[in-house]
């Protein structure tokens, strides 16, 4: 009788920590997003130390879910550790680090659009579609918040036609950049979204083709114009 009642002692303590676990997600999901915000909205400078004790304060929150959500943001390059001395926000890119992504980027993306097209089908043109429509329009603000959205969608377009060309070393490559975020944080305040919707447009009509010669066209046209956008803040 006594071990059934340790046993379902044990059971019940089992049973609350899985019914914790979705609100401790839900905790954690939304301290990462809240740093997030901060760093891309220069709330915490490039280049700062990062105060975990401070955010755990302002957010109302224990260190716990904010040292994990600085380990989140340390695989996005956002933050970088500092050995015995916490974290650190990571500078924003330099002038040669945007000519040398973009560089990256002119190398895979465009003979991978190219591939895209060739490999394009009525279900992936549909994809395609539906993942414009995700973001038809401009945001109206100019900070993360307002921007986070066509961020991601910037993102999942890219990553898309990637994995429509068929090549998973490529596709590992691009992700490892995070070059959505980091050149966001270049642009910081100053709109661009219009533009980049419009491009995006471009692309797609050219890929949904299944020209292949035309589908590298616009993606080479959207990253050089990309690119150019963001040389201009130096």
């Amino acid at each position: 009788m006594k071990g059934s009642t340790v046993r379902d002692a044990a059971a019940q303590d089992k049973d609350r920590r899985l019914a914790a676990l979705p609100n401790r997600q839900v905790l954690a999901d939304g301290v990462y997003e809240q740093i997030r915000m901060l760093i891309m909205n220069h709330g915490i400078a490039p280049g700062a130390r990062v105060n975990i004790d401070e955010i755990a304060r302002e957010l109302d929150v224990s260190g716990t879910p904010v040292r994990e959500a600085l380990a989140r943001l340390e695989s996005e390059e956002l933050v970088s550790r500092l050995p015995l001395r916490g974290y650190r926000v990571t500078e924003l890119l330099t002038l040669r680090e945007v000519d040398d992504l973009y560089a990256l980027r002119l190398m895979l993306e465009p003979p991978s659009a190219a591939k895209a097209a060739s490999a394009m089908t009525d279900a992936r043109a549909a994809a395609l579609e539906t993942e414009l429509q995700t973001c038809p329009s401009a945001p109206a603000g100019a900070d993360y918040e307002a921007y986070k959205a066509l961020t991601a969608h910037d993102t999942r377009l890219h990553e898309m036609i990637l994995n429509f060309a068929g090549n998973s070393a490529v596709e590992q490559a691009f992700a490892r950049t995070h070059c959505h975020l980091h050149c966001f944080r270049l642009l910081y305040n100053q709109p661009f979204g219009e533009q980049t919707i419009i491009e995006h447009r471009e692309v797609v009509a050219a890929l949904t083709s299944g020209k292949p010669g035309l589908a590298k066209k616009a993606m080479s046209s959207h990253l050089e114009t990309a690119r150019d956008r963001l040389l201009s803040r130096f």
